[in-house]
């Protein structure tokens, strides 16, 4: 098999842009790789998405052809080799929301807004032929608090008690997929939109890391952004922007609060396994640093009246994360293999 560095080299002299000057950009927590080519005073991203690790470039091809349809700023697509997990796409940029608000705090809430503008456009727009992000599916994502964060803390998952948050969540959900289904992007937070402000309307919020979209609630994605696991979105931001999708879509008030909630709780549930997991198998630890403000979001999620039947069980199995759990996850780090 050729080597993987040979693959990349064919591909950017196939595209032209082999001579380019090459920078490796920040990743995520894939195995995807990103390095921005600079070459004649232009730019572009290289994709670096190896499917011997698992990864298919497909979904964000085809979720940024739906994207870009629907007249929003994802990303065009110059080239691309499916086979070996290749993309060229445009630079939209570094201006990412996260780092344009830490320089000047005073932007937060216009940006926020730009970003649930985006969604509401979105949510205006027929949903592709995709999955389900349904009550089954999310409740066994929720799960993941069990597997791996009960796991690293308390060294075994309380089988009977997961059991019992399973039926408890999905009778909890299953009310939601009712509601018309809209394309979700899943990773929708500050870190993942970029500022484009020579851009008009929607199309000034760049879109990043969407390619495991899904159809679902068109509650999810607002939850995403505004209860950001990486960044405190102020109060004052998170209630205005509620009330500013609830006018700005016509939806019923309580119910799509409720719905906020509970997709909160599930959403939040999943991250803090996953952030676990990151730790104890991946080899990541850093994210374990990340689990107190997921932690806060499952709190504010569970004082809703929408999960009161669900908090008992939480709080009874899995512990607030204290610095000495917090260290234990870490010590633990990539001790707990895959099953």
């Amino acid at each position: 098999m050729p080597d993987r560095a040979d693959l990349k080299t064919s591909f950017l002299q196939h595209t032209g842009w082999d001579g380019a000057h090459r920078v490796l950009v920040a990743g995520d927590a894939s195995n995807r790789k990103y390095e921005r080519l600079t070459q004649a005073a232009q730019t572009r991203i290289l994709m670096d998405a190896p499917p011997e690790k698992g990864e298919d470039v497909r979904p964000f091809v085809n979720i940024t052809s739906y994207l870009r349809k629907a007249g929003l700023s994802a990303p065009e697509v110059h080239a691309q080799d499916d086979a070996n997990g290749f993309l060229l796409i445009e630079d939209l940029g570094d201006d990412l929301f996260a780092r344009v608000i830490e320089q000047d705090p005073t932007r937060e809430m216009p940006l926020y807004e730009a970003a649930v503008d985006v969604l509401l456009d979105l949510h205006q727009a027929p949903p592709p032929d995709l999955p389900r992000y349904d009550a089954d599916v999310m409740t066994e994502a929720a799960s993941l608090a069990f597997d791996w964060y009960q796991r690293g803390v308390r060294g075994s998952v309380n089988t009977n008690a997961r059991n019992a948050f399973g039926t408890a969540m999905r009778a909890a959900l299953q009310p939601l997929d009712a509601a018309p289904a809209v394309l979700i992007q899943r990773d929708y937070h500050a870190e993942n939109l970029i500022w484009l402000p020579d851009r008009s309307g929607a199309r000034r919020v760049g879109l990043l890391d969407y390619q495991d979209a899904m159809l679902g609630h068109p509650a999810y994605d607002l939850v995403s952004v505004l209860q950001d696991a990486r960044r405190d979105v102020s109060p004052s931001v998170q209630s205005a922007m509620m009330d500013r999708y609830i006018a700005g879509s016509g939806t019923n008030d309580s119910a799509f609060r409720d719905a906020y909630a509970l997709l909160g709780l599930q959403r939040n549930l999943r991250i803090l396994g996953v952030f676990a997991r990151l730790s104890l198998s991946y080899g990541k630890p850093h994210y374990v640093d990340l689990i107190p403000r997921v932690w806060h979001h499952i709190e504010t999620n569970l004082g809703h009246p929408a999960a009161a039947h669900i908090a008992p069980l939480i709080r009874a199995e899995l512990p607030d994360p204290t610095p000495t759990i917090l260290q234990s996850l870490k010590n633990q780090c990539q001790t707990i293999p895959l099953p």
